[in-house]
């Protein structure tokens, strides 16, 4: 009873805790009515002295027994029904059909026992005619059946909504690991090529110079393949990725670039999407150096703000055009922190100044959903 289906799962699968929490609540709940139900005929019992003390537990109990049958049938075969919980008047219209032979099983098994029992005692159980006890127990099986099936319905449609949630998250942590390979595709080639060019004319004039490049280069590597293992990495891990990009990417504009760093410290160990800031410092080089032969000012920096990281990586001698339009590496930003943080994180990319500035915001507690 721990799925929404009555197949057996897949080998492997892991067991739907959504579902077999509230069908554990459900039989707690069960066995507490009943406790309930024959507690109360006892009271009211007690208060007659021709009745005996078996004899209201055995009229509860009887009915007890069948419904429980019912119960657990109705359990067993809501896998069939399952695909109709999103249209709830069809989902009780499927149970309802079975309603004039729940009270004829009801009646005819219930009062079958307590006859039974009375007999086997040589007493004989009375009760109201035929006519009255079959419309008696209509109303009454009626109310009952439409409760407990509200009860079941509750259920189900939070199991159905935590598979289905589960399945989201999963599609969602599957399309933030295909950008991040997207990502890290990106890079290398096109960092790789440039990079690459950079060490050759080098080596031709200060073979010192290059050898570093290389060393750093091959650093700046390394950790790149390491994200592949993991979504999310200490900030300080993040920062020191972007180091090692820009000592490379400085190597080729030598004089051309300045940098300053502003982190507060207490941050560092903070978790953040591995391979988030990079795509913005690499838009930073591509547009705001690249496409200028006057010297570039680059700022990163982090601090906290309201309950959330922040995060600035600007640059000077370049602002967007109007009608500009981000480009894949910033969708694809946008679009990872969106699936882990939700609205709490945003990423957005504006003119400040004489320059560019984009802007992160992470949450610091409780962020990732």
């Amino acid at each position: 009873m721990t799925n929404l289906s009555t197949r057996p799962a897949p080998a492997g699968a892991q067991p739907d805790h959504g579902a077999t929490l509230p069908l554990a609540a459900l039989s707690v709940i069960w066995t507490a009515f009943w406790l309930l139900m024959i507690t109360s005929a006892l009271q009211d019992a007690s208060r007659n002295p021709l009745t005996r003390w078996w004899e209201p537990v055995l009229w509860e109990g009887s009915s007890a027994l069948i419904a429980t049958g019912w119960m657990w049938l109705a359990v067993r075969v809501r896998g069939r029904y399952a695909p109709l919980l999103n249209q709830p008047l069809t989902w009780f219209a499927s149970y309802l059909r079975w309603l004039p032979l729940i009270i004829v099983t009801f009646i005819a098994g219930a009062y079958g026992i307590r006859h039974g029992v009375y007999a086997s005692m040589g007493r004989t159980y009375e009760h109201s005619g035929w006519g009255f006890v079959l419309a008696y127990e209509s109303v009454k099986l009626t109310l009952f059946t439409g409760l407990w099936l509200g009860i079941l319905f509750g259920i189900d449609s939070y199991g159905q909504w935590q598979l289905q949630r589960h399945r989201l998250l999963q599609t969602q942590k599957a399309l933030t690991e295909a950008q991040l390979a997207q990502l890290q595709g990106q890079l290398r080639p096109h960092f790789l090529f440039n990079a690459l060019n950079t060490v050759s004319a080098l080596m031709q004039t200060d073979v010192a110079r290059a050898d570093r490049l290389v060393a750093t280069l091959g650093d700046l590597l390394r950790i790149s393949l390491r994200t592949t293992e993991n979504e999310m990495t200490p900030l300080a891990e993040e920062l020191r990725t972007l180091a090692l990009y820009t000592d490379v990417m400085r190597e080729r504009f030598r004089d051309r670039v300045t940098l300053d760093w502003e982190t507060d410290p207490t941050l560092i160990d903070v978790s953040v999407p591995a391979l988030l800031l990079q795509p913005l410092l690499e838009n930073v080089f591509k547009h705001g150096v690249e496409r200028t032969v006057t010297p570039v000012r680059i700022g990163i920096r982090v601090r906290r703000a309201e309950g959330a990281l922040h995060i600035v990586v600007s640059n000077s001698g370049s602002l967007l055009p109007p009608g500009h339009h981000d480009g894949v590496g910033f969708r694809n930003c946008r679009e990872r922190l969106s699936i882990i943080y939700g609205e709490a994180a945003f990423l957005e990319v504006r003119n400040e100044g004489d320059g560019v500035a984009a802007r992160v915001s992470i949450p610091l507690a409780g962020a990732i959903r």
